[in-house]
């Protein structure tokens, strides 16, 4: 058992290698909603190997006994193991790809992921699998867990006192001292020290024994604090266990909307809800099933959280509804603590499959929620008066007593006078205090004009906590109220009891009942001057807190307010950067394409002059070649005229001399040499080459004497 706790990791690694060795993906998110007939024939053969696996230890055991004992029975056993193994490697097959791609699992394939998860999860996998279901991978707590340990925590001796009583029978929690007993205190004094309002409860340590049976300490630790987070579970092991309650009225209201024969049966017999299913929610099952059925039903209620209890709880009432309706109440709490846990021996499929035939309304839960957070406020406001008006009964008591031990006592007439004037000064009082009275409701009620248009728009679940607090507040001060009525009604009632018995006294003096007279005036006003000033105590408390409430309101509008124009100075700011940048980028943009304009454009004109420059090369080379010729044949023709053609000759050469000296005038005019002769005007652009135009030139002559020749 001891390398249960410490191979999961390891377990991942090979789990994730495995599935990442696939050659093809068995969870594809393109695949439709319904599974394919491969993934049907591998949920079957799962379905198969969980039975398998949960069937009773004895059984596994005569399977192996006889087959050492008997040869027919080896080779029926070996075909089983065979086809044990072959469920086996298809299992590893369909999780490992559920673990590889489980974030597209969970968002894509969340349907088929549920039913995966109540048909059950392998024991190999779920220490993974739990810990992808609550997220609690990665958490920043698990690095604090090792200091943690070093720490001392007030519940050691509360933690030390149950962990023999967890799991007793279990071979890894069972000896004293042991290693499952040290990771499970560890595990229980680290989470009391992160969440001291919990500190310890019983109860919380069965679930955390389940973790350490799958995964390490440090990761158990980390999935139970995302399950006392997440999943209501610190709501219910807080001290006052209001969430406890929650859970128990709407169980019962459940069955006394689905079983009403079964309600009505435990109505009568005064057997409460909270005897027989509390421990249902605080430990989901794990000490009222076997082992095996409370395992399967925490895989669903890791996926799906508390709403498999109420499901489970209720089938299994609708299972054993005709016995217990014959039973009372002892026989129906034997029938819970030793027939129903065995009827779930054979295994827990059958219970779940009732399970989820059972109507579960997620909307109606929360209508009772509310239902019950109203009929607890009203028990309180109930509780607080009775006690107050049983304090100040008692303390009623105390002073009819006192007053009878002192007797009635002698007047004189400066005693009805000093009377009188306690009267008139009463009186004043009165008017005096119902006129502040009213000037208090008068500015209660412009104080509460004024909070209803105030905004409420940010710490909404830390206002609606002092919301209810104020009421508490003001249930208590109306509560105050009331008692001090009834002890005013009380006064009034044994005064004229008093009054009753010393009556006889004061038939014979005049004086005497008009002294009677003026003291139960006296009385009267005093009463009602004490009346009037417990409601302006009571005004004075309710302005104090509405005063209280406006300036939390101001603050956080004031906050608001200053937040707001933080935000908008810096979107502010961060419009301006991102105009700034966008107009660089755009001056950039343009700036890129005129270079690149530029450079094609000079590109384009290298290309167009070497072109020109090869045509005309091409042409004058092929002129040159005819004149050549066109020589040649001359000259064996013996027709050139040797004089006129020397002469010619001479007229050319005197006309280059002229080209050549108006080239080095405009050279030495202008620097560089550009030629800008009107007889080459026509054909060549300034700026060309002058050995160029001379032997143009020469050419051009030399052609025009040809054809003047021939």
């Amino acid at each position: 058992m001891a390398s249960q706790v410490a191979t999961p990791t390891s377990l991942q690694t090979t789990a994730t290698s495995s599935s990442t060795s696939l050659s093809s993906p068995g969870l594809s998110p393109s695949s439709p909603a319904q599974l394919s007939p491969d993934d049907v024939e591998l949920l079957a053969k799962l379905e198969e190997q969980n039975r398998l696996l949960e069937t009773d230890s004895k059984s596994l055991r005569s399977m192996n006994g006889s087959r050492r004992n008997s040869g027919s029975s080896l080779v029926s056993s070996s075909s089983a193991s065979s086809n044990l193994s072959h469920l086996e490697e298809d299992t590893w097959l369909l999780w490992g790809r559920i673990v590889n791609e489980w974030e597209e699992v969970r968002k894509k394939k969340e349907k088929q992921l549920k039913d995966l998860v109540r048909k059950g999860v392998p024991h190999h996998f779920r220490a993974i699998v739990w810990q992808l279901l609550c997220n609690a991978q990665n958490m920043p707590i698990k690095d604090q867990y090792s200091e943690l340990l070093k720490m001392t925590s007030p519940c050691e001796k509360l933690i030390r006192r149950d962990i023999a009583r967890t799991y007793p029978e279990h071979e890894f929690f069972k000896e004293k001292d042991s290693l499952g007993q040290e990771v499970l205190f560890n595990v229980m004094k680290a989470y009391s020290l992160v969440d001291r309002e919990v500190g310890y409860c019983q109860g919380s340590a069965f679930i955390v024994g389940l973790l350490l049976m799958q995964m390490p300490e440090e990761e158990a630790f980390c999935v139970f604090v995302k399950l006392m987070q997440d999943y209501r579970l610190r709501e219910l092991f807080k001290p006052s266990m209001a969430e406890l309650g929650l859970c128990m009225y709407q169980f019962e209201c459940m069955i006394q909307e689905q079983l009403p024969d079964l309600h009505m049966h435990f109505q009568a017999q005064s057997f409460h809800t909270s005897m027989y299913a509390s421990s249902w929610f605080l430990t989901i099952f794990l000490t009222s099933f076997p082992l095996p059925v409370a395992t399967r039903i925490f895989d669903i209620f890791m996926c799906e959280g508390l709403e498999i209890v109420f499901r489970v709880g209720l089938a299994i009432l609708q299972m054993n509804q005709a016995e217990l309706i014959q039973l009372d109440m002892e026989g129906m709490l034997q029938h819970f603590q030793r027939v129903i846990p065995h009827q779930l021996d054979s295994g827990p499929d059958k219970v779940i499959q009732a399970a989820y035939q059972v109507k579960y309304n997620a909307k109606k839960m929360k209508k009772l929620e509310k239902e019950y957070t109203t009929i607890k406020t009203k028990e309180m406001e109930e509780q607080v008066e009775i006690k107050r008006l049983r304090t100040e009964n008692r303390l009623l008591k105390q002073r009819i007593d006192t007053l009878e031990k002192k007797g009635a006592p002698r007047y004189s007439e400066e005693s009805v006078l000093q009377l009188e004037r306690e009267l008139v000064q009463a009186r004043l009082k009165e008017a005096e205090s119902q006129c502040a009275l009213k000037e208090m409701q008068d500015k209660i009620l412009d104080m509460e004009k004024r909070n209803t248009s105030l905004p409420d728009d940010t710490n909404v679940a830390r206002l609606q906590e002092e919301l209810i607090g104020v009421k508490l507040r003001e249930a208590e001060a109306l509560t105050g109220l009331k008692e001090l009525r009834q002890q005013v009604r009380d006064l009034e009632e044994h005064w004229q009891r008093h009054l009753a018995r010393t009556a006889g006294r004061w038939k014979d003096s005049p004086k005497k009942n008009t002294l009677s007279e003026l003291q139960d005036e006296l009385m009267s006003v005093r009463l009602r001057e004490a009346e009037a000033q417990a409601e302006l105590r009571e005004t004075r408390q309710r302005m104090l807190e509405l005063e209280t409430q406006n300036q939390i309101h101001s603050n956080q509008l004031r906050r608001a307010e200053q937040e707001s124009r933080c935000l908008q100075e810096c979107v502010q700011t961060l419009t301006l950067q991102n105009k700034d940048l966008h107009a660089q980028l755009q001056e950039i943009k343009r700036r890129q394409a005129e270079i690149e304009c530029k450079s094609k454009e000079e590109v384009m004109a290298v290309r167009l002059r070497e072109a020109d420059n090869i045509a005309a090369m091409a042409e004058l080379q092929q002129q040159i070649s005819e004149l050549e010729i066109q020589k040649e044949e001359g000259k064996v023709q013996g027709q050139l005229n040797h004089t006129d053609s020397s002469q010619y000759i001479r007229d050319l050469k005197d006309q280059i001399a002229e080209l050549k000296h108006e080239v080095r005038v405009s050279k030495q005019a202008e620097g560089p040499f550009v030629l800008t002769l009107p007889c080459f005007a026509a054909g060549f652009s300034p700026g060309t080459d002058l050995d160029f135009v001379v032997v143009f030139a020469l050419i051009s002559h030399f052609k025009t004497f040809a054809q003047i020749w021939f």
